[in-house]
């Protein structure tokens, strides 16, 4: 059953740089229930990335309210909102931002690491498990640079995935990587998404945001338009309509 999984109410957020004011978010209003498929939209400067970092638990309003799975995330000492983003919320990023020097199977562990109720030997059997989904199994024990980009954000959507939070938050999570493989990557979201798992993702693409199930658009610090996908783009046929020349590694 589904329920309100991000409620945003009236978000500000204004830097001010000299004599001048930024106005980054405008009184921004949203809710987002578990199990939707979010993709946030806009052009640079339109706020998108700046409502990321606040639902994301990364930076705090100017003014107004945010529950994250029902707790006031903005009441919360700097401790225990990095405890509470450990345990709800699992981030992929464009830069991949996995550890050059550590194996695929010790960067998924890492999250946990900082879980004290998770045992090294669970540890271990939760970033196995995490790699298998994503089609890593047998390359949980290859360091960074015997990844190719994609095997790489494979990798940190495992590690976003291995403590099981109650959102991914995506931030551009195809901005590096060509149509082949940003494609194989929203068909790991779609599969994740139908078992149920929330993602909200930040793209500049438009043809990536028609694999979510709603577009939400930024512009000037507010939401333009908020709108289901009606002619939803499903990975696997988009994959089959690629030329030939891609589909070679």
């Amino acid at each position: 059953m589904t329920h309100t999984l991000i409620a945003v109410k009236d978000l500000v957020k204004t830097y001010v740089m000299g004599d001048t004011e930024v106005h980054a978010l405008r009184k921004v209003s949203l809710e987002i229930n578990s199990g939707d498929f979010t993709a946030i939209m806009g052009a640079s400067g339109s706020g998108k990335s700046t409502f990321m970092n606040i639902i994301g638990c990364l930076d705090k309003p100017t003014s107004g309210e945010y529950k994250l799975d029902g707790v006031d995330a903005l009441k919360m000492n700097k401790n225990q909102l990095a405890e509470f983003r450990n345990q709800k919320i699992g981030f992929i990023f464009q830069s991949f931002n996995i550890l050059a020097r550590t194996s695929a199977l010790e960067n998924v562990e890492l999250p946990l690491v900082y879980n004290n109720k998770v045992g090294s030997k669970e540890r271990r059997e939760r970033a196995i498990k995490a790699l298998t989904s994503v089609g890593l199994a047998s390359r949980m024990h290859n360091m960074p640079n015997q990844l190719s980009g994609g095997q790489q954000q494979r990798v940190a959507i495992a590690r976003a995935l291995v403590n099981d939070p109650v959102v991914i938050m995506a931030d551009e999570p195809t901005g590096n990587l060509d149509s082949r493989t940003s494609y194989e990557i929203m068909d790991i979201f779609q599969q994740l998404n139908d078992k149920g798992i929330t993602i909200v993702m930040v793209t500049h693409e438009p043809d990536i945001a028609e694999f979510a199930k709603d577009n939400i658009v930024f512009r000037d610090g507010s939401i333009i338009s908020n709108n289901k996908v009606f002619d939803r783009k499903n990975a696997p046929e988009e994959l089959k309509k690629l030329p030939a020349e891609e589909i070679l590694k």
